[in-house]
């Protein structure tokens, strides 16, 4: 098979973004990162369902799930919702056999000149530095691949609903509606997993319900600001598919 068509070679660009994207927050997600100190404000400390000090301490991963939904909205909106669905199961297919091969990776022997580094003029042990990083517990992988793909299959089906009613009008709706909805769930459900259920941490629902709502308080404020651009990459497909191609896809696409 050959990418000549001009819908191919879309479907193509945009699945490896999609992929590329989630592998990447899958990695980079371990690293938590404080909102107010990047931005070089004072901390929040909310008081919240009797969880005293909350601020916005996200994950790293937050840096590219909203182009991942932006992905699942526009391939929604020219390919429709079994194309979204295909390469959501996918990638969380890939998600786990990239897990595995790590798995194999920090289990090789370490070579001896490897392992004692200095980096930024301090002594770094890299076999541990490897294992923290990338060894993530199971049940951290468990809730993001199962939050992941809940929240994907939610969103292509309150797109489609949205879509059923608005007709192609109000782009802004069914995307923006559809991305608030699945990050709702997806903010509970990997916390769920992850540290509610997972022995080691055995959050109270407190916890799991303070964290989860501050988590998508950022992720509701950056998916409105994320709209303008939405529309910006829906233009440039516009222009390159043209009118005519463009209407044929979204209309097919709108049959699910």
């Amino acid at each position: 098979m050959t990418f000549k068509s001009k819908e191919s070679r879309l479907l193509l660009i945009l699945g490896c973004f999609f992929v590329a994207n989630t592998v990447l927050a899958e990695f980079i997600g371990v690293k938590i990162f404080s909102v107010e100190g990047s931005l070089g404000i004072s901390r929040f400390n909310i008081n919240l369902l009797g969880v005293p000090n909350l601020s916005f301490n996200m994950s790293a991963g937050v840096l590219t799930w909203p182009l991942i939904f932006i992905m699942t909205d526009i391939i929604n909106e020219y390919f429709g919702l079994k194309q979204v669905r295909f390469l959501s199961v996918l990638t969380a297919l890939l998600i786990a056999y990239a897990f595995l091969i790590i798995w194999g990776a920090m289990h090789l022997q370490s070579s001896d000149f490897w392992v004692n580094q200095k980096i930024n003029g301090q002594n770094l042990n890299m076999n541990n530095a490897f294992s923290g990083i990338f060894g993530q517990g199971m049940w951290i992988i468990a809730g993001s691949i199962t939050a992941f793909l809940v929240g994907q299959f939610a969103d292509v089906l309150i797109f489609h609903q949205i879509k059923k009613i608005t007709g192609e009008k109000y782009l802004w709706l069914r995307a923006t509606g559809s991305t608030l909805a699945s990050q709702l769930i997806d903010s509970f459900v990997v916390i769920f997993i992850a540290f509610y259920l997972n022995p080691q941490y055995h959050w109270s629902w407190q916890m799991v319900a303070a964290i989860g709502l501050v988590n998508y308080a950022y992720k509701f404020l950056i998916a409105i600001l994320m709209t303008p651009l939405l529309y910006f990459v829906h233009g440039i497909i516009d222009r390159y598919l043209g009118p005519e191609l463009s209407s044929k896809m979204i209309k097919l696409a709108g049959r699910g």
